[in-house]
């Protein structure tokens, strides 16, 4: 409900005008009205009565939405010491497309001697009719589960499986197993508040036990691979959120193959009215534009120089030449080859060698302090259903869906930064004078001091991603114009190139202080739902690479994303080292100088023949064996067999039925190694299931991969990234072996026999 004498003041300084709430600009000087809808955290059973105001600026809708009348009015927060609650909002500000952020508190007078403390939320997960001036929240995940496709539902797991240990590290995992507060909105997961740990946190295990309720209405494709995940956890079997995201991140590509994306990149560069050269820089080429297909990659880059006549044009212009060469090596790789974690590593790696050859360049022209030239960086990489997105700097990266208009990057400035460390409220911070420094760009010194952040996001609906400059960004352009400008795009009302054109102008006439450089991607999707039935398939040993939460809680704070790597101050000063007394250190020299020179002294009369003094004790006795080191994928050694549990696909229209044993020749390093991953020669070990033809059993499978039409390669060559995503087993030395031995080993497989 709404009160109709309530009235919205337009947020331009110079004009403050009363307007009436169905109004969307300003009936005198036309600036957009934002409202601001806010979600009450109170203790009690309502914030207010419906109409009522609250703090002559807080209009209360419902029992605890609210709306703010005076958008753009400062307003004074109180100080965080004695407000403990809110630093995980604040330390958790790198995950606000899930969890809303603070925007502000009040103290109301309830009658007595005592306040009512009042936290308000910003961007709740609430859904708004401006037709009818009614808000009614999100629904809850629990609800919208049932309606939901496969590869949305298998989205939103995954999603919460990335929440879970930042949640977790601030005390505020419980929020993940509560259905009131666990909400969607479209395709994302969306909390409506945060929910405080008991003394004791949850653990992946009751993660576990939550999920389960939800395999009964669980789509048919999926229906077996929630319920293998939920028992998984439950057990045990799964004990990290790394292996949890790589168990989704498997079902989902085989759920991708039944989603097609179309992609369309087009990219504006402008001086604009107050500058005389343009600093920015893009690729594709300003006005250019690119769809995928036909083109095999679609890449787009922003960058805003920095520098002024003293090289940000080039710096920019470095970045992209630079960025791309690199990214082109990494997407000649097919999806199926690709770990989007190592994906992540790579598009990071980029970045660095771009920023070192900026400051090498600095370097050789001598440039220091201020005279140095640099950019920011914003770019986006579709890939299958994924979208890759990396940035350093200010240049920004948004998320538009039919459900709204979401910022997915942060700022490296020194607002940002002090919300992240919880020392301030985001809406306090931009009003200091240094709020929008910059703490990092490409250029200004060496990589290993940059710390670039890249995400990816699952995609299941239609999108627009938008990458801008601060020529744009700034004075939040984009969140007053992203639903009259860029959504007509997902209905089909307005096309990417007259948008483009649109923007520009907007931020040239609405802003107008910098140059101005945008890309817009435009994702489409067709999905269908798969007749095949997607398995699970969990690794019988894994190599979790998670932090020690309880050793960082007291030291520096876990605020970043897990790709998120932003050095931060800590809270606390380092605790200080025990060190030994003086008067021991001396003589403890003596002592160990002496035991060394005393064995020294007994191996030269040992005679020759005689046991090295350090021998393992288990060689010495021949009544006592070793036990042989399990075998797996990590140790693999020639002679080994490898069992295929699931379909892997080759080239030329061949695939390796389930039930295929490869026999190991060698391995090698390769190429370009990332994280140990090596190439794994195999002999194809003739059997019942690689002379049978897939189809003609039949079996469920997880991938749409035809059959082979003609007879299976001798050899095989894959990365041993491929053969953990495809769920192969190492066969133990206990195990006869069934395949026979290779007398001389084969030549190098070709390279037609890698999986496609």
């Amino acid at each position: 409900m709404e009160n109709d004498a309530a009235t919205l003041y337009c947020p331009n300084e110079n004009c403050r005008a009363a307007n009436p709430l169905t109004h969307k600009f300003c009936q005198r000087c036309s600036t957009p009205l934002p409202k601001n809808y806010l979600w009450a955290v109170v203790d009690g059973p309502s914030v207010g009565s419906p109409g009522e105001i609250l703090a002559d600026r807080y209009l209360v809708i419902d029992k605890f939405v609210l709306l703010d009348t005076k958008p753009g009015f400062i307003s004074l927060t109180p100080e965080l010491e004695n407000l403990q609650p809110l630093r995980a909002y604040l330390r958790l500000i790198p995950y606000r497309l899930h969890v809303p952020q603070v925007y502000g508190v009040l103290f109301i007078a309830d009658g007595s001697s005592h306040e009512r403390e009042i936290l308000l939320l910003e961007k709740p997960p609430l859904l708004i009719d401006d037709t009818s001036q009614k808000v009614h929240l999100g629904s809850e995940l629990t609800t919208a589960w049932r309606d939901a496709t496969s590869m949305r539902q298998l989205n939103w797991l995954w999603q919460i499986a990335h929440l879970w240990q930042p949640l977790a590290s601030e005390g505020v995992a419980s929020s993940l197993l509560d259905s009131s507060v666990l909400r969607v909105e479209g395709s994302l997961v969306r909390l409506l508040d945060l929910r405080f740990d008991s003394e004791t946190s949850p653990e992946l295990p009751q993660l576990g036990e939550f999920w389960q309720q939800l395999v009964s209405s669980a789509k048919p494709a999926i229906v077996e691979f929630v319920n293998r995940v939920s028992l998984a956890l439950i057990q045990g079997e799964i004990n990290s959120t790394d292996q949890l995201i790589g168990v989704l991140d498997g079902g989902l590509a085989g759920l991708g193959r039944s989603q097609t994306p179309t992609i369309k990149i087009i990219t504006k560069t402008d001086t604009g009215p107050s500058r005389q050269r343009n600093e920015d820089a893009c690729s594709p080429p300003s006005g250019t534009m690119v769809s995928k297909p036909p083109q095999p990659t679609a890449l787009a880059i922003v960058c805003d120089g920095i520098g002024g006549h003293e090289g940000g044009n080039v710096a920019s212009n470095l970045a992209i030449e630079t960025i791309q060469q690199q990214v082109q090596q990494l997407t000649k790789v097919p999806y199926d080859h690709i770990d989007p974690s190592l994906l992540l590593n790579d598009l990071e790696k980029a970045v660095a060698i771009a920023n070192d050859k900026i400051s090498q360049r600095n370097d050789g022209e001598n440039r220091q302090g201020r005279q140095r030239m640099g950019t920011t960086l914003v770019m986006a990489l579709p890939v299958a259903h994924e979208m890759y997105i990396t940035h350093v700097g200010d240049s920004r990266a948004y998320w538009i869906t039919r459900q709204g208009c979401y910022q997915v990057t942060l700022d490296d400035d020194v607002a940002s930064r002090e919300v992240r460390l919880g020392y301030a409220i985001y809406r306090d911070a931009v009003q200091q004078s240094s709020a929008g420094s910059l703490v990092q760009a490409l250029g200004m010194g060496s990589s290993t001091s940059l710390h670039p952040t890249s995400t990816r996001f699952m995609l299941d609906e239609d999108a627009v991603f938008l990458l801008t400059s601060d020529g744009l960004s700034d004075f939040d352009r984009v969140e007053e114009y992203w639903e009259t400008e860029i959504l007509p795009i997902l209905a089909g009302e307005a096309n990417i190139a007259s948008v483009a054109d649109r923007l520009i102008e907007i931020a040239n006439t609405k802003n107008g202080h910098d140059n101005v450089t945008i890309a817009l991607v435009h994702y489409q999707v067709q999905y269908w739902e798969p007749e095949i039935t997607i398995k699970a398939f969990i690794p019988e040993s894994y190599s979790a690479k998670t932090v020690d939460l309880a050793s960082k809680a007291t030291d520096v704070p876990l605020l970043g994303s897990p790709n998120q790597k932003t050095q931060v101050i800590p809270d606390t000063k380092p605790a200080k080292t025990s060190s030994l007394p003086l008067q021991w250190i001396v003589p403890l020299i003596f002592v160990v100088l002496a035991g060394c020179l005393g064995l020294f002294v007994r191996q030269l009369r040992e005679p020759s023949g005689s046991l090295p003094i350090f021998a393992n004790p288990l060689t010495q006795n021949p009544s006592i064996e070793a036990t042989p080191e399990p075998r797996s994928l990590d140790n693999l050694s020639p002679g080994w067999v490898i069992k295929a549990n699931n379909q892997i696909p080759l080239k030329n229209n061949q695939s390796l039925p389930p039930g295929t044993f490869l026999e190991v020749i060698d391995t090698n390093p390769n190429p370009k190694p990332t994280s140990g991953n090596f190439a794994v020669s195999m002999r194809v070990c003739a059997n019942k299931s690689t002379q049978t033809p897939v189809n003609t059993n039949k079996p469920a499978v997880t991938t749409s991969v035809p059959p082979n039409l003609k007879p299976l390669p001798e050899t095989v060559l894959l990365d041993l990234s491929q053969l953990k995503r495809f769920g192969v087993s190492v066969l133990q030395s206990n195990v006869q072996n069934p395949c026979t031995t290779v007398t001389q080993p084969p030549a190098t497989p070709s390279s037609d026999t890698s999986p496609t």
